[in-house]
């Protein structure tokens, strides 16, 4: 159940202090809040402050918090290593327009990690690091076009952003998916610029990279998409892209901005594939922001302008700064292949726990994810790619119904993206988690029932 803060004036009252500020907040902003991917039900829960795995709003109120800022925190909220670090640093000053030794330090960490990487550069955002492998793959290649898998979401760069967010009635034919526009007034040119593949169609995948190999700069590729389902990659398709993209001089650029946090050495090295970039963020930043490009020495030098002017210029005024460089290289160091082995243990076992509540109840729920990170589908059988997994309006009702549920159990999960666990979690969060499962599927009407 919901714990309170004692003490806290809003605790009689769930909810009345962030219904508050959010009025105030739509006085303010178009939509009441700054974030398109802030949920709301019927108004946000804002944020007093965060303990290790849980969070407190300002209405007093302690929930265990499976978002963790969408894959973010994996140390969770509050990682005194890093508070720590950035406390002595701050000071010393917060950014300068000339470069530190501190990142050199996150950037030693990071190439000797990832094997992929043998260069870098940071920037501020998971966007931003997709945009400029985009460019470099644009610079390094000398053409315009890309291609990248139906539902992915790569931050929001149009071109990456095209084909996330189709539905039935615009994504087209299963043999030819649709770019579809982001937000309205896109330019029709970006369509034609992107080719859109469907996840785990490995001949799908070959018939389209090869009809548009001359245009292609690079292929985008999420390893495990969490807005495609979290489902896994199926060793054929990842080998047609590959391999097709190799033969006709294409590049690879995998976004493991979230995914980087699947293993110790990221997503791409747990699925065997040898990427040309990768671009990443979340979890490399210790909670502050932050994103990366890395990737081959000879890709990776369109960046260099040491000779005059670089064929991709980056710079960004906050890029590489020292607060971020600090607090991700302490959370970085920290977590160890044996910190990645404890949380994917757990997450198995967290797995496991809901999957067998699914057949005691006989409910029409599957598990997907790996690692830290699980979704729950409210589906019969696990989803292949980002159509079977898009959730029909009883669905999407019945994970708004789950995601109440959780809430007034004390638990935040999110209702249409990756959950996942953080350092800070015990074996008691996780059977904490699953029962609160089980009693949901006790209670939750059974299929064909209003929801």
């Amino acid at each position: 159940m919901l714990h309170e803060v004692p003490g806290r004036a809003g605790a009689a009252s769930p909810g009345a202090q962030s219904a508050s500020l959010f009025a105030r907040g739509q006085a303010v902003f178009p939509d009441g809040t700054t974030r398109a991917t802030v949920e709301r039900d019927p108004t946000p829960r804002y944020v007093l402050k965060g303990e290790g795995a849980f969070l407190v709003d300002v209405d007093g109120q302690r929930f265990l918090d499976l978002n963790n800022n969408f894959t973010t925190l994996i140390h969770g909220h509050g990682y005194a290593p890093a508070l720590e670090a950035v406390a002595r640093l701050l000071r010393d000053g917060t950014c300068f327009s000339n470069p530190t030794a501190h990142e050199i330090d996150l950037a030693e960490l990071l190439v000797e990690r990832i094997p992929a990487v043998e260069q870098i550069r940071f920037v501020n955002t998971g966007t931003e690091a997709v945009m400029f492998a985009i460019k470099a793959a644009r610079a390094f290649t000398g053409r315009p076009c890309i291609a990248k898998i139906e539902g992915a979401y790569h931050g929001a760069y149009d071109w990456a952003e095209a084909g996330q967010g189709g539905t039935p009635s615009t994504w087209g034919s299963p043999e030819a998916p649709v770019a579809v526009p982001a937000y309205a007034g896109t330019p029709a040119s970006v369509a034609d610029e992107v080719v859109i593949l469907r996840f785990n169609d490995a001949e799908g995948a070959r018939r389209r990279i090869a009809a548009a190999a001359d245009r292609l700069a690079c292929i985008l590729l999420d390893p495990m998409p969490s807005r495609g389902g979290l489902i896994p990659p199926d060793p054929d398709f990842i080998a047609a892209v590959v391999e097709t993209a190799r033969q006709y001089g294409i590049l690879v650029v995998c976004d493991e901005v979230l995914n980087l946090r699947q293993s110790y050495r990221g997503a791409s090295a747990r699925y065997g594939i040898e990427p040309d970039l990768i671009a990443a963020g979340k979890i490399i930043g210790g909670g502050f922001p932050i994103g990366a490009i890395g990737g081959s020495s000879r890709v990776m030098s369109v960046f260099d302008g040491s000779a005059g002017r670089a064929k991709v210029a980056q710079g960004g005024t906050f890029s590489a700064n020292p607060v971020s460089m600090v607090a991700g290289r302490v959370s970085m160091e920290d977590m160890t292949e044996m910190a990645f082995t404890r949380l994917e243990t757990m997450g198995d076992r967290l797995r496991t726990s809901l999957t067998a509540a699914i057949e005691r109840h006989d409910a029409r729920y599957v598990i997907s994810g790996v690692a830290s990170l699980f979704r729950i589908h409210p589906k019969q059988t696990l989803p292949r790619d980002y159509r079977e997994a898009h959730a029909t309006a009883d669905e999407a009702a019945s994970m708004k119904a789950m995601s109440r549920f959780f809430r007034d159990e004390g638990i935040i999960l999110p209702a249409g993206a990756a959950a996942c666990l953080s350092t800070p979690m015990t074996d008691a969060d996780i059977d904490k988690i699953a029962n609160t499962f089980d009693r949901f599927l006790a209670t939750a009407p059974s299929e064909g029932e209003a929801r």
